[in-house]
């Protein structure tokens, strides 16, 4: 054994942990789960709630698992008969005044009371004849509601605000049955980053205005992806009801958001809903675009571009999938006039509490996966090209009047990989619908240089497709030795093949936590 590291015993399983490790995660460890509301991983622990409260032997009476540190040698009983009469204790003081409201209750599925109750707690009440305490729900900021009827005071609302975010606004108001969460009188609850607070509840005293009655937690399709909010690459899970994305929660990733993500990435899935998308290839004829299958549409993009040969500028959105850039550059050639990426910005809003962790000013998942791959940002420079180019391709990229004037300007014929069913320009003379990143699998590669996997997490519209895909396709009909992709894990593997800081990665081996594949800042 290791002198940095002691040996205990948790409920028959004996583990080594580092030196100074709670029992808590200890017991994480040996596969013992500790009930717990007021502890959280990323927060101060102030051992409030008493809910963690473990049998340790020669131990006087029963300590706290989440501020107490393991010992060498030491022997600690999570479920004998004291630890347990103690948590039944704690849970029967905690449903005096909750409310019996989970039929209604926003939380209910996912609500940790619930659970333990279930576990932990009496089967029946001995409280049932007297009135339970009443106060009105309270608006404390643009999304957050709090229902301090349900509200077991574990405080780690209060802490997230002071500690972490920097903006102590919460606070815990009153004495004893009469407490309550505060919040400053001359402030709102909407700091960038205040919607941690919903995801940090145990309960449902804190709950969102947005997901307020859309589905109940039994209803929804989760699905590990990433943020495409900016350059930060926040991992998250993304809900769907009905093929329909509900809401986006935080998931854990101690090397790049811990357990947080930030508003602007939290309410970003509107677009993910939209009704107008493009579900059909579009070829025109004369002054009209018709709708035709994939096979004419793919003949006629791979002899368009092979006519306009080296004369292409190739335009996308640096929210398109690493794959999907890879092929498409691979479909245009190393000769094209232009390969660039758009990447909008705008503030930058930092959680002040977690290293490393903002609001980006890059708009966009995957520049840094576009630069590794050879592509530039210098969009005023691409649209100076446009003049001499035969063809122009489009991806993923709103066109916008300015956009649309340079493209009447420069007489090139265009083609576009696009989302949204959009008024197109004249200069347009095919359009194919792409899939949107909570509709594919595929990657991003964030500001730290690391690769990251994404999984659909509901299907395409009509005949929407991947942009790789498209690529592929297009590229395998320019001669006949070639093969198309048939999957984004085959075209991870193209990509990744022609970039050495890639090769020998592969979904597999990325798993869900990523991997970091260069220098901080080196693609950036």
């Amino acid at each position: 054994m290791s002198t940095d590291c002691v040996s205990v015993t948790i409920d028959g399983c004996t583990i080594e942990v580092p030196k100074g490790t709670t029992i808590i995660e200890a017991a994480k460890q040996a596969g013992v789960l500790v009930p717990h509301y007021c502890y959280h991983p990323s927060l101060p622990s102030p051992a409030v709630c008493r809910m963690c409260l473990v049998e340790v032997e020669k131990a006087p009476k029963l300590l706290p698992a989440c501020v107490t540190a393991v010992a060498d040698g030491q022997v600690v009983h999570v479920h004998s008969p004291s630890a347990e009469k103690a948590r039944e204790s704690v849970l029967e003081f905690l449903l005096i005044n909750h409310p019996l409201d989970c039929p209604i209750c926003d939380q209910a599925g996912e609500c940790e009371l619930q659970d333990y109750v279930f576990y932990e707690g009496r089967s029946g009440t001995r409280y049932g004849d007297y009135p339970k305490r009443f106060n009105p729900v309270e608006v404390f900021g643009p999304d957050v509601l709090y229902v301090p009827n349900r509200c077991i005071l574990c405080t780690r609302c209060v802490r997230f605000m002071d500690s972490v975010a920097d903006a102590p606004v919460l606070n815990v108001s009153e004495r004893g049955d009469r407490a309550f969460i505060g919040i400053d009188p001359d402030h709102a609850l909407d700091h960038p980053w205040a919607g941690n607070v919903v995801d940090l509840c145990p309960v449902g005293s804190l709950i969102s205005q947005d997901f307020l009655h859309k589905a109940r937690a039994w209803d929804l399709d989760t699905t590990a992806s990433i943020c495409s909010g900016c350059s930060q690459g926040c991992n998250v899970m993304i809900d769907t009801r009905d093929d329909v994305v509900v809401r986006i929660r935080p998931r854990a990733n101690l090397e790049v958001n811990r357990h947080f993500m930030c508003d602007h990435g939290r309410m970003h899935y509107r677009w993910m809903n939209r009704g107008d998308r493009t579900e059909a290839p579009l070829v025109r004829e004369g002054d009209r675009l018709r709708a035709t299958d994939w096979e004419t549409a793919l003949e006629h993009l791979a002899k368009s571009l092979g006519d306009a040969g080296p004369d292409v500028v190739l335009l996308a959105s640096a929210n398109v999938s690493t794959e999907g850039l890879g092929l498409l550059k691979r479909l245009v050639g190393d000769t094209a006039l232009a390969t660039t990426v758009l990447v909008p910005s705008g503030p930058e809003e930092p959680l002040v509490g977690i290293p490393d962790l903002a609001l980006r000013a890059e708009r966009v998942a995957n520049a840094s996966g576009a630069r590794l791959l050879g592509y530039d940002t210098d969009w005023k420079a691409a649209t100076g090209n446009l003049s001499r180019a035969k063809r122009v391709v489009l991806v993923d990229l709103p066109l916008d009047a300015e956009l649309q004037r340079l493209l009447d300007e420069s007489h090139a014929r265009v083609v576009v990989l696009g989302t949204v069913d959009e008024s197109w320009s004249e200069a347009v003379d095919l359009v194919l619908p792409m899939s949107s990143l909570v509709e594919e699998d595929g990657t991003f590669i964030n500001r730290d240089g690391r690769v990251q996997r994404f999984q659909a997490a509901k299907g395409a519209p009509g005949m929407a497709r991947p942009a790789w895909w498209v690529a592929a396709a297009a590229w395998a009909r320019h001669a006949p030795d070639r093969t198309a992709e048939e999957t984004a894990a085959e075209a991870f593997l193209t990509v990744a093949s022609q970039v050495p800081s890639l090769d020998g990665i592969t979904h597999g081996t990325l798993g869900f936590g990523g991997r970091r594949v260069v220098a901080a800042g080196a693609v950036g």
